[in-house]
């Protein structure tokens, strides 16, 4: 029955192409897909949402949905959330609005069938389905170089997805099933020999699709390049699912292999949080200054995996880890869609996204203001929104159980050096809301009107989602029990 959540994108994008009316369509299978979703997610524990179709029986692969964890239903919840506010967001352009709807769509679908997949084979179909209308959507109607752009998203999430997809049939063949629950249910091992190989794949490969750091110089360009609903939906949702991945994959299955390479991890995501961080704080243009801060923070989430995969290795429970990678997925993904979305609106009502061109936006778009504040100030973690709820785990996660006596660990280093992220963090949010809305208006601002009715209710639902989980995150939590 879950299935149901992952056709009404599909099918609504097939039925866009064969003549149906795009923008309608697109709407409808939107706010339908998310009050189903919504209602699966908060539900997830019962047994009606599973359901399994045979289509290969050597080796035995079902196209088999359901919901693994808690996890999976946040992500659920995520994508259902920027999948409705993406698809109201924006204006297709003219001639077009048959390939911009029916790809969104396709983004969204892809998505939401890769978090609730239970096969590993329809896991990374589902998303490799994504990147297809992705290209599409950057190559056809993005702005800039878009085409050298396209290629070089495909170049590197191609590579990326053949490194995966090696390590993703080892695993399948050491643990000797493709069902992801039959490998979490605790009875198979995998051979410690092949852990560390195996886990070396899979962060490569799951790292290139999430933009770790160095395989991240893809991202930036891309989302910069990008309509207002494709750099919504990858940025927000998508690039969630490699971090999924190491999480329900890579972490259980491969504790041992993990280990060995936490080092490298930790250097690396430093190199997301801090290089990436002040790479964000010199660029001239708002959308690339958004590409940038969404690699930024994906080493925040790398973190919380650290520390999990550290106290799986001291054979200790760590009680913050999951939450805290699974809180802080969601409020990234809502608070880097909002900022898009709001960036596509600053570019549609003053022609321009450089800092140098704008200023005092404020004065004739107040209601824009707001929300791009506060879709900023949940980025650079203010507490009350739901960033900062995921943040804060993240770092209680690294120091749990620590006995004031005992030296730092490796873990515990990075996270202190880790903070520093959040100062860079301030630094370009405040300094982008100061060229943008701030001072006196400009030749480009002084005739800019507010965000409509049809742009403002995205945008609001994305806020409402950032004040829900950051005033009470337990709503998310406690779907992790």
């Amino acid at each position: 029955m879950l299935s149901i959540i992952f056709l009404i994108p599909f099918l609504a994008a097939v039925a866009i192409i064969f003549g149906a009316p795009a923008r309608l369509t697109a709407r409808i299978a939107a706010m339908t897909t998310l009050l189903i979703g919504l209602y699966a997610a908060f539900t997830w524990q019962c047994e009606c949402w599973a359901s399994s179709l045979s289509v290969l029986i050597t080796p035995s692969i079902d196209l088999a949905f359901g919901f693994l964890n808690g996890t999976s239903a946040i992500m659920v919840a995520l994508s259902v959330i920027v999948t409705a506010a993406a698809v109201f967001t924006g204006k297709a352009p003219e001639g077009r609005e048959k390939l911009y709807y029916s790809s969104s769509l396709f983004i969204a679908a892809g998505a939401i069938g890769a978090f609730i997949s239970t096969n590993l084979y329809f896991f990374y179909a589902f998303h490799e389905l994504a990147l297809i209308p992705t290209f599409l959507m950057i190559g056809l109607l993005g702005r800039g170089s878009r085409k050298e752009i396209a290629w070089k998203i495909t170049i590197y999430l191609g590579v990326g997805s053949l490194i995966l997809l090696a390590g993703l049939v080892w695993l399948a063949k050491e643990s000797g099933t493709y069902n992801m629950i039959a490998m979490l249910d605790g009875t198979r091992q995998i051979d410690p020999a092949a852990q560390k190989p195996i886990a070396a794949l899979l962060i490569i490969g799951f790292g290139t699709l999430v933009s770790l750091f160095p395989f991240h110089s893809w991202a930036a360009p891309a989302y910069a390049s990008a309509p207002a609903p494709t750099a919504m939906l990858h940025a927000g949702v998508l690039k969630k699912f490699g971090l999924y991945g190491l999480l329900q994959l890579a972490v259980p299955l491969l504790p041992i292999g993990m280990n060995a390479w936490l080092t490298p991890l930790l250097v690396l995501l430093l190199g997301n949080i801090l290089w990436v961080g002040f790479v964000t704080i010199n660029q001239k243009r708002l959308d690339a200054m958004l590409g940038n801060s969404s690699v930024m923070h994906m080493g925040y989430i790398f973190l919380a995996i650290a520390a999990l995969i550290a106290s799986n290795a001291a054979g200790k429970v760590n009680t913050y880890a999951i939450p805290a990678a699974s809180v802080l997925m969601f409020a990234h993904g809502i608070s880097i869609a909002l900022l898009f979305g709001l960036a596509d609106r600053i570019e549609r009502c003053t022609g321009s996204l450089d800092f140098a061109d704008l200023g005092g936006l404020a004065k004739p778009a107040p209601t824009l203001a707001f929300l791009f504040g506060l879709g900023g100030m949940a980025s650079l973690g203010l507490p009350g929104l739901a960033n900062f709820s995921g943040e804060i785990m993240v770092f209680l996660s690294s120091f749990e159980g620590r006995n004031a006596a005992d030296p730092l660990t490796p873990v515990q280093i990075t996270t202190i050096l880790s903070l520093w992220g959040v100062v860079l963090s301030a630094v370009y949010v405040l300094r982008a809301f100061r060229k943008i809305f701030q001072g006196p208006t400009v030749s480009m601002t002084v005739n800019a009107t507010d965000i409509p009715l049809m742009d403002k209710l995205p945008a609001l639902l994305l806020a409402a989602a950032l004040l829900i989980v950051g005033i009470y995150p337990n709503i998310l939590v406690q779907l992790l029990k």
